[in-house]
């Protein structure tokens, strides 16, 4: 096989994919690039769920703490990056396993998508976000809907960003980016890849994201939140836009209560997974991994090492 080989291993939040990945990096001898939008930047550990370093068991991590929360972060500079980091793994004569859950980062990487047409115009891009801040998310999500259904079928209103690039793309090309998307998805694959989807009945990830949720208050989210807010690192920084933080920000900011702030964020993660697992199932080519299925992660690695081997990508 001539292809280099790459291993995914995705799936909703809170399902049980980091230690699912050290495993599998001992076994194959992989190193590990963080497909996750948050765990990049630097001081956001509780509310990222971040993995810690003693939690690595010597396994290299790429794209976990290299931005400060000010930096941007899009799938532009995470699919350049991971490159990066894929031809170093490779130079160390290991295989590359991409572990997250944004599922735009993950077929972006795989299918090499092309972003080169959507050249930065801050002008209209301003003009998009003070629309979306005067009139509301809706609304322009509503502007996305007359030029691009498909796209605004797939984002949700309150993703600005994205919904802000799909606009732009689309005053650049005069294409809809779903159109450009799929056409690029379309090319073949560069890698000898497997693509995992972990996954477990819906009320077991639920119940998991809940205490999760509640053991991030308790090692002190809310300290975490408040030493951000101090240093000047506000609720418009796309950083600060994600779960964990921007509901803290609205009780820090006395908007709403803690007991609020902690029920919206159990909600809105557990809204996040099902959209996850949503856009997983959507993708072709993978391999849905349901951990009820088996008795235990050893069984997982067993089954995932064997397609592996029948992939000639091991």
């Amino acid at each position: 096989m001539s292809n280099k080989p790459l291993i995914i291993l995705t799936g909703p939040t809170a399902v049980g994919k980091t230690d699912l990945s050290i495993a599998l990096a001992k076994s194959i001898s992989g190193e590990i690039i963080s497909a996750d939008s948050m765990q990049v930047y630097k001081k956001m550990n509780i509310g990222t769920a971040k993995i810690k370093p003693e939690e690595m068991c010597g396994i290299n991590h790429y794209l976990i703490d290299v931005l400060e929360p000010n930096e941007d972060f899009n799938v532009c500079i995470f699919q350049q990056m991971a490159l990066d980091a894929m031809n170093q793994i490779y130079n160390n004569g290991h295989i590359p396993i991409i572990v997250g859950g944004t599922g735009f980062y993950i077929q972006a990487l795989l299918y090499n998508i092309d972003f080169k047409d959507n050249d930065d115009d801050m002008e209209y891009r301003e003009y998009l976000y003070s629309l979306a801040k005067e009139k509301g998310s809706e609304y322009i999500h509503g502007m996305l809907a007359k030029v691009d259904i498909a796209s605004a079928e797939k984002i949700h209103h309150n993703n600005i960003k994205r919904v802000v690039r799909a606009l732009e793309f689309y005053k650049k090309t005069g294409m809809p980016i779903s159109i450009h998307n799929e056409a690029e998805r379309n090319k073949k694959s560069p890698y000898n890849y497997e693509y995992f989807v972990l996954n477990d009945y819906r009320d077991k990830i639920y119940d998991r994201i809940d205490k999760r949720v509640d053991m991030m208050i308790k090692e002190g989210l809310i300290d975490e939140v408040s030493s951000l807010y101090k240093e000047g690192y506000n609720r418009n920084l796309v950083s600060m836009q994600g779960l964990g933080y921007k509901e803290i920000i609205s009780y820090l900011e006395g908007e709403i209560s803690l007991d609020e702030a902690v029920y919206i964020l159990k909600r809105d993660t557990r809204h996040f997974a099902k959209r996850q697992l949503t856009w997983f199932r959507r993708e072709e080519s993978t391999t849905m991994v349901n951990k009820y299925e088996f008795d235990d992660n050893n069984q997982i690695i067993e089954y995932m090492i064997n397609r592996l081997k029948e992939k000639e990508i091991i």
